[in-house]
Order: C-alpha cells, then sequence, then structure tokens
C-alpha cells in the first residue's frame, strides 16, 4: 500500500465557538492529482493555509511520509516538500523569467556575484521540463509578456526549484480562457509525470474533473465527499452531488 506523501488526520480549526474546520482527513499519494471542491467558505482556504503551515490546527495529526510531524510551521511544510502557488501568482510582471524563477534563492558565486549563467540553464531546464516547448520562450522573456496559463507556469517552475513534491495550486484558471487553461492542464501533467503531486483547487468543476484523479469535496468544516474519477463517473455527476450539498441540512432530508 502506497504511504501517502502528507495525510491529515483529524484536523480541526476553531476560533472561539466557531469551527473552519470540524475534523477533516485528507491524504496526497505521491504523482496524483487530488481536486480540492467546495463551496465559499466551506474551508478549503484554511485547509491549505494549515497544509503550508501559514496557521495552527486546534487539533488533529500531521503525517509525513508516514510519520508523524511535530511544532508544523511554514518552515517545516517547506522542508517536507510542500509548495502553495496562490491565485495571485505573486509574480514580478516587469522583470524577466529566470529573475522571478530564482527570486529570494539567488545563485551566488564563491566572491558573492550572482551566478547568472547558471541560473539561466537552470531555469531553461525547469522551462522545459514543465513544457514550455516554444522557442519563443527563454528565460530572459518578460513575465509581463506573458499570457495568464504561461505565467502559472512560470510560479509552478518556482515551487519545483524549491523541491517541491507537493504543488498546491489554488484556482490556477480564474479568468482565463480555454486555450490558456490548456496550457495550466499541460504544466499540471508535466508535473504529474515527473512524480510529483497537484492538490487543484477549482469552482469550475469541469475544469477539476478534467484534470484530477481523486476528489475531495469540502463542505461545512468537513469531508462530504472522496472519490476516484472512476467512482464519480462523470462531471455531471459531480455538480449535482455539489448542487446536492450546497441545499440546508433540512432541504436534503425532505429531498
Amino acid at each position: 500500500m502506497t504511504t501517502p506523501i502528507i495525510e491529515l488526520r483529524g484536523i480541526t480549526k476553531s476560533y472561539g465557538t466557531i469551527y473552519a474546520l470540524g475534523g477533516v482527513n485528507l491524504h496526497v499519494n505521491p504523482g496524483e492529482v487530488v481536486g480540492l471542491l467546495g463551496d465559499n467558505g466551506a474551508g478549503k482556504s484554511t485547509l491549505i493555509k494549515i497544509l503550508a503551515g501559514v496557521i495552527k490546527p486546534t487539533s488533529g495529526e500531521i503525517l509525513v511520509n508516514g510519520s508523524a510531524a511535530s511544532n508544523w510551521s511554514p518552515a517545516r511544510s517547506r522542508a517536507a516538500g510542500i509548495e502553495t502557488v496562490y491565485q495571485d501568482r505573486a509574480l514580478a510582471v516587469q522583470q524577466s523569467i529566470v529573475r522571478n524563477i530564482f527570486m529570494g534563492r539567488e545563485l551566488a558565486g564563491p566572491f558573492g556575484w550572482l551566478n547568472m549563467r547558471k541560473q539561466i540553464a537552470e531555469a531553461e531546464r525547469l522551462m522545459r521540463e514543465i513544457g514550455f516547448t516554444s522557442k519563443v520562450f527563454s528565460p530572459h522573456s518578460i513575465v509581463g509578456q506573458l499570457s495568464g496559463g504561461e505565467r502559472q507556469g512560470v510560479a509552478i517552475a518556482r515551487a519545483i526549484l524549491k523541491q517541491a513534491n507537493l504543488i498546491v495550486l489554488d484556482e490556477p484558471t480564474t479568468a482565463l480562457s480555454l486555450t490558456e487553461t490548456a496550457k495550466v492542464f499541460h504544466f499540471v501533467r508535466q508535473v504529474r509525470e515527473s512524480g510529483r503531486s497537484i492538490v487543484f483547487i477549482g469552482h469550475n468543476i469541469h475544469h477539476v474533473f478534467d484534470i484530477a484523479e481523486r476528489f475531495v469535496v469540502i463542505d461545512r468544516g468537513r469531508v462530504a465527499m472522496e472519490k476516484t474519477k472512476a467512482e464519480v463517473g462523470s462531471a455531471h455527476a459531480l455538480i449535482e452531488f455539489m448542487e446536492d450539498v450546497a441545499k440546508p441540512h433540512h432541504a436534503r432530508e425532505i429531498a
């Protein structure tokens, strides 16, 4: 049986008497894409912030490669190989691809000078690894001249540079055209083929269904469903389940 690279057991998060998460179990296996779904306020953002170590859970256990992790923090999350690409991507759009990839992690020579030759070579390798196949793009290309899907690719390349085994993509296809969404999907597939894992968070159920292999639906701070693509069957069935989850509890009982 495969050991998950990260596993959350019974995770809760409360703010006074308000529970944002009420006992969530979540695991991610090596080399898989997990679709995380849920309405606004369902608890998805809280969950990924706990994964990133930004906020501490009220209770529960976090396991990395099967071993319990203590004193979970952003540093420990990064050490476990977890990187999060948020919606804004945090890119310097007036700078080149290579400068964005190495921002804060510049490679220096023995006398403290930037080793630009090595950075450019590494940026080129990362770009080709995740699927920048067009010769139009080079490490010197300015990020502001890239499309939305291509900028997402730069953010993913930066996460890979940081030795990420698990990349959390927060709404990566929001406001993108079909063509740009296809580029993001291509980058995600390339990352998966390299053996890394993805948690893909989205509101567009068709997008999530197309790219993910397993789905976790969060509702009111709890896991309402966890199924593989084969078990779900179709995007339409997933939509129907999401619509049913969104109903008030009493309405579901009457139905």
